[in-house]
């Protein structure tokens, strides 16, 4: 075989593996989605005073947790996990400087209080509202003052 039959074939192999990558990610995207409602939903795991840090990603409510799954892995698990009794809202604030190009578009920026410190979320000012509902909906016999002490 020439030369030149090795470079087709090997590009060949090639085009495969992107096209098999591909497919997994859009399969994936399936499996997340079949176990419950997911939206958009961004987090930022490096901060910095620049606004990069920024990781696209899908959000689901699954009970008492919001998982997050970053959306360019193949991983099927979610990246991080928030416990509804963990979070407080701190509030909201419009994309500014390099977050603008970062994230999608029309989404907030959302400070949150977690067990380990600050959670930056960016969602849509829809899902923000289902974000919202989620927290104060939580199960009989939780102590809101406690909570509100955190």
């Amino acid at each position: 075989m020439a030369w030149w039959q090795w470079v087709i074939d090997a590009a060949g192999v090639v085009l495969l593996l992107v096209l098999l990558g591909l497919v997994a990610l859009v399969v994936r995207r399936r499996l997340i989605g079949r176990h419950g409602g997911t939206f958009e939903l961004s987090h930022r795991v490096r901060p910095s005073g620049d606004g990069r840090g920024w990781v696209l990603g899908i959000g689901r409510y699954s009970g008492e947790r919001l998982e997050w799954f970053r959306i360019f892995t193949l991983w099927p698990g979610p990246t991080r996990v928030w416990e509804r009794d963990e979070l407080t809202y701190d509030g909201r604030r419009e994309p500014v400087g390099a977050e603008q190009a970062l994230l999608y578009p029309d989404h907030l920026v959302i400070r949150c209080q977690g067990s380990t410190g600050e959670v930056e979320l960016a969602m849509s000012v829809a899902s923000l509202t289902g974000f919202q509902a989620w927290l104060e909906a939580r199960p009989p016999g939780t102590d809101w003052d406690q909570s509100l002490l955190r």
